[in-house]
């Protein structure tokens, strides 16, 4: 079982759909586990298998493989150690071209003993080079105070000569004090930079001025032995007299941690010191030189290995981890494990166990059986790398209860189609599909590269949803035939103009007549480019848009109330197909599809070359209709005009509504009252009277007022749950009659978001860009380069970035609020299959 394991891989295929899964048992013997190397270079499994927990009720320290995992554990701790110090000595760590596999118990053993001696060898290595670095610091310390102090006492060298030589008092027992004169004292060391303010501070405090302090900085910084952090120093001399004031300079130099040094008290002393230090600084610095090639050496062979070792280790412990989930059975010869799979992957598991089995050479075959169970079972969706990232954005609304419709199937085309219509603009779009192009192509490139930005791993994790996005926004910005708040006239426009070249010359603005300037063949694709020039454009646009997202939205809600019947199928609700889904279906349909259904009756019954009742002056107004239709009023049409559409369009919209609120009652009451009438009435208790009617009453009259007590309980238990259904339903009845009004206006965000990117666009074009191709001359050229940078610049920027992270948020919302609101749930839990790849992806992470 335990190869099974090791080699479990978590490929997913490429359709999309929630996979049925049963609870299986496996059966095993427990030296399966030893052999399973060999067999698994031949052949690997995409076995996909979530293990459940056996023993939840056991301590996790009382588990059987508990003490396998603390080995692991520690062989983990030593690899971090051995992993930092590579990392110290900057020796790079190749990755692993190949995988290895988990190693069996009698490698783990050979694995453990030689990480116990690595550690050793480097901590061993490590100390060496700690204390020959501490020596070497020490001596180059007072190499500098020899050098530094040297230049205290040339003067008074120069002046006394040898006479100060011969009246120099012998040095006190401290070696690193010295005494001048017979009682001028002094104290040289070295002491960190930083603290060299408050050393002097502390000084002049104790002695009350009677200090006389002299420093120089070391312009070359020292490296800290242990840390191998570069410090920067000042060598300082204390003048001083007495003995009382030595030692209170000796104690502050002990509390600021600085290091002093012997300084001979004449010249040719200190000169044959220093003699002395350069030559044991040139061997010391020799023996640290190979110290630390051997150190290199070492430390590299060592890396060569360290990723193999790390990956079998934490397969290892991942090994372990699942085989604590695992029974003994009684004969404590072998585990019996319970788990989740896919239905389809049954055969490959069943001959993944056969082989697993013949390789170890167990004499105990291992099985698999299969087990009836009334628990939930996870959900599983196979997706591939294309459908993953819109399978991710369910997920993270909620995950699909098990056989429940996936909306991601849907979201694939729905999704990038409602982001370009509040994103349409064909060079956007470009952009986007380039950026989306990049990540498509190069995927292998930029997934071996491990880039650790998360905003950028956000990004690459949705390249695909990124791409359908782009093409899309570039099929709406040619039906808007808006590129850069551009139009471009390809197929000729539709209208002409009807005056003549003076009126067109000098009158500004001009108005094109439908009957005479339209040609009366539309423009083959999109908005007309005329538009592009009109006064009214806004106002054409925002009549034009705001339609759309009407017919648009309510086509959207009521294909996912249609999706609530396959869920109503699936789970056995067939009442609510009849009771729940019909008149949701009729409330929504006989208002509000009825509203787009008005829509398309005012674009084809009126027209500028209809008769008069039907020209284009006496459309009506389809917000008006609406609104009457809803408050049984009328409204008085202009004279020659009609108020409805057709005849009996007053009736056939009474009917309607007078329908759609028929159906309120029927969402609130109607499932309460087949739940009350379908509910099985509890059978009344005996107690063995044996046909006495009187015998419970005088031999048992305690229980015949306990079975009173008892009846009168379970009729109050049957009152409150019938009291909270009906307070469910009527949430859920007032919640969707309220959103079928409010998710219809909000689906109007598309409208508004496209409008305000046209019109930005077009801001930012004529305010910026424009002002570069209005200038003439050299100047225009200089102006043209730079305001074209700064333009291409806020273009990305703003109307790419910016305003592509808004039209995604809302897109986003209108799918989990507005559409899977009609039919899902997502109250299930994830299928997660043992996987090394998931695991070693996941303890590669860095964390936050």
């Amino acid at each position: 079982m335990s190869w099974i394991i090791a080699e479990a891989y978590d490929i997913f295929s490429a359709s999309n759909q929630t996979v049925r899964t049963n609870t299986l048992t496996f059966l095993f013997d427990k030296k399966i586990y030893t052999k399973w190397g060999a067999f698994s270079e031949a052949r690997r499994w995409r076995l996909r298998i979530q293990f459940r927990d056996l023993n939840e009720t056991v301590n996790a320290f009382q588990r059987k493989f508990v003490n396998e995992v603390r080995r692991c554990d520690e062989m983990e701790r030593r690899l971090r150690y051995i992993e930092a110090e590579v990392k110290k000595d900057g020796v790079s760590i190749p990755d692993c071209l190949e995988l290895p596999k988990a190693p069996n118990p009698r490698e783990i053993i050979d694995l453990e003993a030689h990480l116990e001696k690595t550690e050793g060898d480097i901590k061993e290595l490590s100390e060496s080079a700690i204390n020959l670095k501490s020596n070497f610091l020490e001596l180059t310390e007072l190499r500098h105070v020899l050098d530094k102090t040297r230049a205290f006492f040339s003067e008074q060298d120069e002046a006394n000569g040898s006479t100060m030589e011969n009246r120099a008092l012998i040095p006190d027992d401290v070696p690193n004090t010295s005494t001048i004169a017979g009682r001028l004292g002094f104290v040289a060391g070295v002491i960190n930079r930083e603290r060299v303010p408050a050393f002097e501070r502390m000084l002049w405090r104790i002695s009350r001025g009677n200090v006389f302090l002299r420093q120089a900085e070391i312009e070359t910084p020292l490296e800290d032995p242990s840390t191998r952090n570069q410090m920067h120093k000042t060598v300082f001399a204390a003048f001083f007299q007495g003995e009382q004031l030595k030692t209170r300079i000796k104690k502050v130099c002990a509390g600021f941690h600085a290091s002093l040094y012997t300084c001979p008290n004449t010249k040719s002393e200190r000169i044959e010191l220093q003699n002395g230090l350069r030559t044991r600084l040139e061997d010391l610095n020799l023996v640290l030189n190979q110290t630390q090639d051997h150190r290199q050496r070492v430390l590299t062979s060592v890396a060569k290995e360290l990723q193999n070792w790390s990956v079998m280790v934490r397969k290892m412990k991942a090994i372990y981890h699942t085989l604590n989930l695992f029974n003994m059975d009684v004969t404590k010869k072998c585990l019996i494990g319970e788990c989740w799979l896919p239905v389809k992957d049954r055969d490959v598991v069943q001959q993944a166990l056969s082989d697993g089995s013949s390789a170890s050479g167990s004499s105990i075959p291992s099985f698999l059986n299969i087990i009836n169970t009334v628990e939930d079972p996870p959900t599983f969706n196979r997706t591939n790398k294309f459908t993953r990232g819109f399978q991710n954005l369910i997920d993270s609304y909620g995950v699909a209860s098990y056989r429940e419709v996936n909306p991601a199937l849907y979201t694939l085309i729905s999704f990038p189609f409602l982001f370009a219509i509040m994103f349409g603009d064909a060079g956007h779009g470009a952009v986007l599909l380039s950026f989306a192009l990049y990540m498509v192509l190069w995927e292998k490139k930029l997934q071996a590269k491990k880039i650790d930005s998360e905003i950028w791993n956000i990004f690459f994790a949705g390249r695909y949803i990124i791409l359908l996005m782009g093409i899309f926004s570039i099929y709406t910005g040619i039906v808007y035939n808006d590129v850069f708040s551009k139009s471009f006239n390809i197929f000729q426009s539709g209208w002409a103009i009807t005056y003549n070249e003076s009126t067109a010359l000098h009158h500004e603005d001009l108005t094109l007549d439908p009957k005479v300037s339209f040609l009366g063949s539309p423009y083959a694709l999109g908005v007309d480019p005329v538009w592009q020039l009109a006064e009214n454009k806004i106002i054409f646009l925002n009549s034009y848009k705001m339609k759309l997202s009407i017919i648009f939205g309510v086509i959207h809600m009521t294909f996912g109330v249609c999706l609530s019947v396959a869920n109503h199928i699936h789970f056995g609700n067939y009442s609510n197909i009849f009771l729940v889904f019909l008149p949701q279906f009729i409330f929504l349909v006989f208002l509000f599809l009825w509203l787009v259904v008005m829509m398309f009756l005012k674009w084809v019954l009126y027209g500028v070359n209809y008769e008069t009742a039907y020209g284009s002056s006496c459309a009506p107004s389809v917000l008006i209709l609406f609104i009457n239709m809803m408050l049984f009023k009328h409204t008085e049409p202009p004279t020659n005009c009609l108020e409805f559409m057709f005849e009996s369009q007053s009736q056939l919209q009474s009917g309607l509504v007078f329908t759609a609120l028929l159906c309120i009652p029927i969402m609130l009451f109607g499932k309460p009252i087949y739940i009350k009438c379908t509910k099985k009435a509890d059978k009344p208790q005996t107690n063995g009277r044996n046909g006495d009617i009187n015998q419970g009453m005088e031999l048992q009259p305690e229980v015949l007022e306990e079975q009173k007590a008892t009846a009168h309980d379970s009729h109050e238990e049957h009152s409150s749950e019938m009291s909270e259904i009906l307070i469910h339903q009527g949430i859920h009845t007032i919640e969707y009659v309220l959103s079928t009004v409010s998710h219809t206006a909000s689906y109007l965000r598309l409208w508004a978001l496209s409008l305000a990117h046209a019109q930005l666009s077009e801001v930012l074009w004529n305010m910026v860009l424009r002002m570069g191709l209005n200038a003439e001359g050299y100047t225009g050229v200089i102006m043209i380069y730079f305001l074209f940078i700064f333009w291409a610049a806020c273009t990305i920027a703003i109307l790419v970035m910016m305003e592509g992270l808004s039209a995604f948020l809302h897109t986003l919302r209108l799918h989990w609020v507005e559409f899977m609101s009609k039919f899902y749930a997502g109250l299930g839990y994830p299928f997660q299959p043992f996987s090394f790849k998931t695991m070693l992806e996941t303890d590669d992470t860095p964390e936050s």
